[in-house]
């Protein structure tokens, strides 16, 4: 099946043929139709598996331009609204459908004249978008299409009293709406009953683990977790690597350590950071500028970036559905990718949460070559050297 089976228009077709992307992933293939059809749909899918383009490309394809904002979308951070609002420039460069873009800890003044300017599609964080409506920069009116995505992760920043109030902000009568979330608790289902009509569910292995990544667990006495870490470092031919952080004081903390060892191609990406730096952090570690970046769970979700040969946790992601977004930003598009998790004894429960919900056992395995202290968790765990990378990548230099 090709997208030129799926309904989209000649001009977002023209779009995705240059992009390069010849076959649907199957998100995209089950839930575009539907998209088109009008109907209200909820999309749940594993991370790297094309969601954005499953909105994207067939909301671009219903609408002509008017000047006034007639798709929204609401994305939990920043970082996420940048992302989406590129890929609808993207597919949509050559409908003439203009793209405003708000978030906060930036001015007002440019995301003013880009809605001034007659935009049709708005990718917006809930506050902000909150804010314009109240300074009367933003109008609701025309909106025809509402997308709320990664809305767990709104749950669980506290967003969702601002996205009921814009739900109501927006017309109900013709309004299509769509919803993709990672995961239902029973406080999204509620929410998502309430803002959709008869919705159809699109569901893509949302608990899997790629299979072109291999993860591990690494135990390691607590004391020894910074050594391990620096090991797996030293010891890795990696291109790029994503080290994930539960807090934003061990993301500067492991930052200024991976530094001290010699490695200056390193950033830090985490709410703390000013929007300009962390936008620089992203884009320095897209283009290669930086080998490694350290970042707390708000670059996990939905951030799309090709070539990603390591994940490393520093610790176990205290909820298991984490665990899938982290490792998922290696193995992308079909690449492998090698995930290590570090392992300490207070964190055996988290260990098992991530087993139950990704429903294996995740094998455990000792670096070779390191001075261990023991402990009780190396008693199961083999030795097994790390897969190096014919990737051109360095080692971390000292």
């Amino acid at each position: 099946m090709g997208f030129d089976t799926l309904g989209l228009s000649e001009a977002v077709l023209e779009a995705v043929t240059e992009s390069g992307y010849e076959n649907p992933t199957p998100i995209q293939a089950q839930a575009i139709p539907l998209i088109l059809g009008g109907r209200d749909v909820i999309g749940a899918s594993q991370t790297g598996t094309g969601k954005t383009a499953a909105f994207a490309l067939p909301t671009l394809s219903k609408l002509t331009p008017m000047g006034k904002p007639q798709i929204l979308v609401l994305e939990p951070t920043r970082e996420l609204a940048h992302q989406v609002a590129e890929q609808f420039e993207k597919y949509g460069k050559h409908t003439g459908l203009k793209v405003a873009l708000l978030y906060g800890g930036v001015g007002y003044g440019e995301q003013q004249k880009a809605l001034q300017a007659g935009a049709d599609i708005v990718v917006a964080t809930p506050g902000r978008l909150v804010d314009h409506f109240f300074r009367a920069t933003m109008r609701f009116g025309e909106v025809k299409i509402l997308i709320l995505d990664e809305v767990d992760r709104m749950l669980d920043m506290g967003f969702l009293p601002q996205v009921r109030k814009i739900v109501n902000f927006c017309p109900w009568e013709g309004r299509q709406t769509l919803f993709f979330s990672a995961t239902m608790p029973p406080a999204i289902q509620t929410f998502a009953q309430w803002c959709l009509t008869d919705p159809i569910s699109v569901e893509i292995a949302r608990r899997a683990v790629a299979s072109t990544v291999t993860h591990a667990f690494y135990p390691v006495s607590m004391d020894q977790r910074d050594e391990l870490l620096l090991a797996l470092l030293d010891k890795t031919e990696y291109h790029s690597v994503m080290i994930f952080t539960r807090t934003r004081k061990e993301a500067d903390q492991v930052c200024a350590l991976i530094k001290r060892e010699g490695q200056e191609k390193v950033a830090a990406m985490h709410s703390d950071i000013n929007q300009v730096d962390r936008m620089k952090a992203l884009a320095g570690f897209k283009s290669g500028d930086y080998e490694v970046l350290v970042a707390t769970d708000v670059a996990a979700r939905g951030i799309d970036i090709s070539g990603v040969s390591h994940v490393i946790n520093y610790r176990v992601p205290e909820n298991a559905e984490d665990y899938v977004h982290r490792i998922g930003r290696t193995g992308r598009a079909e690449a492998e990718g090698d995930a290590f998790t570090l392992l300490t004894a207070d964190e055996l429960e988290y260990a098992k949460s991530v087993e139950i919900f990704v429903d294996q056992k995740i094998p455990r395995r000792k670096l070779d070559g390191f001075d261990y202290i023991y402990t009780a968790l190396l008693d199961d765990s083999p030795s097994k050297p790390i897969r190096k990378k014919p990737m051109g990548g360095k080692k971390k230099r000292r």
